[in-house]
């Protein structure tokens, strides 16, 4: 298996994560993942059949958070990979009766696995950055609670209010920029390179 092949088909998968995802294509999202791949996000953490059920009934109901992708690096170790990519998660929703946009950049860090001729994911694990909260109208004004805004951590603190106020149970303690958290997920990231049994433990 060449490995600058393997680069390019991981990157390909991470790609139509967000593409597919996006746009509502379950049935070939389903193909990113093995069949026991995890995922976590600010609003959901489990096993990806899970994650398509409670994204597709979010779609159908008007729920929108889409992706943009930037630069990978992707580290192979024969049949296992860690690919970092850099990208931004977009919600829109009202807020406080304002309609808001909340952009919040970060990176998918994801444990790849080549099984039965193909590389997919076994989890991904989102790292959260930076984000903020706009009107979508720039004449409009929005007062966010500092009490609740301060509840959560710094990296997702505008995604989460704002999932918060949807009705959304927001975990906390998720991988940031600085760390206990994202610490932890690098070492799970160099135990899987390694050989480790699983890829490692989700929050």
């Amino acid at each position: 298996m060449d490995e600058m092949t393997s680069r390019l088909d991981i990157r390909e998968v991470v790609e139509r994560w967000v593409v597919w995802r996006d746009a509502g294509d379950w049935d070939r999202f389903a193909q990113v993942w093995h069949a026991d791949g995890y995922m976590t996000a600010t609003w959901f953490q489990g096993g990806f059949r899970d994650f398509i059920a409670v994204s597709r009934h979010g779609f159908e109901a008007g729920v929108r958070i889409l992706h943009f992708l930037g630069g990978s690096a992707i580290d192979v170790a024969g049949n296992r990979a860690i690919a970092q990519t850099k990208m931004t998660i977009n919600q829109r929703a009202v807020v406080h009766g304002v309609e808001v946009d909340v952009v919040c950049t970060g990176r998918f860090y994801d444990f790849f696995a080549h099984r039965d001729g193909k590389w997919a994911i076994t989890r991904r694990q989102p790292i959260y950055e930076r984000d903020r909260m706009d009107p979508v109208d720039p004449a409009a004004s929005l007062a966010l609670d500092p009490a609740m805004l301060g509840r959560f951590p710094y990296g997702y603190r505008h995604l989460a209010y704002l999932q918060t106020e949807l009705g959304f149970d927001v975990k906390p303690g998720l991988p940031e920029l600085t760390g206990d958290a994202v610490s932890r997920l690098y070492a799970e990231g160099s135990a899987w390179l390694g050989g480790s049994a699983t890829p490692g433990t989700p929050p």
